[in-house]
């Protein structure tokens, strides 16, 4: 059975109420019996096993080959060439 939390818009307290899927929404305030809205909670819902993106699809990395061709694509053509700085014995 859900559990469904709720705030009042009179008191503000929240609160959480077991429901079937099936029963109509609370409409007031156990505490005031001010109107109340419905809050959206966080799922405990979780997919475990294999054949899920998370265990199948999510952590997997790129093949070094898949790696290695994209980054040469992605590498200029020529490097720039640098001029050398003048040789001499005199410093001043």
């Amino acid at each position: 059975m859900p559990i469904y939390e709720y705030k009042c818009k009179k008191c503000g307290k929240e609160f959480e109420v077991f429901q079937h899927m099936s029963d109509p929404a609370v409409k007031s305030c156990r505490f005031c019996k001010g109107p109340v809205n419905k809050l959206m909670s966080l799922s405990s819902f979780h997919l475990k096993g294999s054949g899920w993106y998370v265990t199948d699809y999510g952590g997997k990395k790129v093949p070094h080959t898949e790696k290695k061709e994209a980054s040469e694509s992605a590498a200029p053509a020529e490097t720039p060439k640098t001029e050398a700085a003048p040789k001499g014995g005199s410093e001043e």
